[in-house]
């Protein structure tokens, strides 16, 4: 199982919806996919279709109290898409990991013996804690989603220096698959500024499939559904079924092929 961690700390850059539809996307092409929701608000669970009162275990379990992996996954309704929910419980995690050995391995741990999907993504919370560490640790590869503003390119450096001490301390395998521009506004000039910016400073580490700004994205959670469910003709989903695609040609060619 290739392990994919979608992280951004700066808030409200669409790391859940691309959790979420890039998931769905996988899944829809024959992947075995497990969605990871870490951050305590749920909304990945939520959007899904997966409501508060439905997550009899949680990835709280599986950090705080090692329940297995397999114990705590459920199926969701779109075929192929498994899901390890989140609970409020989980912003209490990482007080209570404070004094733990291997407090920043728990997940990895978990994953360690696990071999009912091909691919995993973690959608994790918006700040660089214990929880996130967390999700660096046990991925292979991060997947940045960043908006196209200014404040965005300030969070960017600061991700990667984390990732760069992620790699030196915990996991000297840990790569970037690549950058994500998302809300994209092409009536806002700043934004073609700040994606020109971004892929100047990162050249082919940025995907060539940009999401935009989409209404059909925003309503799809409110209805428990991935927006390539809700609208699956919608610019939106065809942004994220073109990402989908580009993440796969990037993936290693063995992961692929099995």
């Amino acid at each position: 199982m290739i392990v994919i961690a979608i992280a951004n700390q700066k808030g409200g850059v669409g790391k859940t919806t691309t959790a979420i539809n890039t998931a769905t996307a996988m899944a829809a092409s024959g992947w075995r996919t497990l969605l990871v929701d870490l951050d305590p608000q749920g909304n990945a669970s939520t959007g899904i279709g997966v409501a508060a009162a439905n997550r009899d275990f949680s990835s709280y379990d599986v950090l705080v109290d090692q329940v297995a992996l397999d114990h705590c996954i459920m199926r969701s309704t779109i075929p192929g898409l498994d899901l390890l929910p989140a609970t409020v419980d989980l912003s209490g995690a990482e007080v209570e990991l404070v004094g733990v050995e291997n407090r920043s391995h728990r997940l990895r741990d978990a994953f360690a013996d696990h071999k009912g999907h091909d691919v995993c993504f973690i959608d994790c919370p918006p700040s660089l804690g214990l929880l996130t560490l967390n999700a660096l640790c046990a991925a292979d590869t991060l997947l940045v989603p960043l908006q196209c503003e200014f404040f965005a390119l300030e969070g960017l450096s600061q991700l990667l220096q984390t990732v760069e001490q992620v790699q030196q301390r915990f996991n000297p395998d840990l790569g970037i698959v690549g950058v994500a521009l998302t809300m994209f506004d092409r009536r806002n000039r700043l934004t073609d500024q700040v994606a020109d910016d971004v892929r100047e400073c990162l050249g082919d580490l940025v995907f060539d499939a940009v999401i935009p700004r989409n209404v059909r994205l925003s309503e799809a959670p409110s209805h428990g559904l991935p927006a390539l469910v809700y609208d699956h003709s919608c610019t939106g989903s065809k942004a994220y079924m073109a990402l989908a695609r580009e993440l796969i040609g990037r993936l290693p060619a063995q992961q692929v092929a099995a």
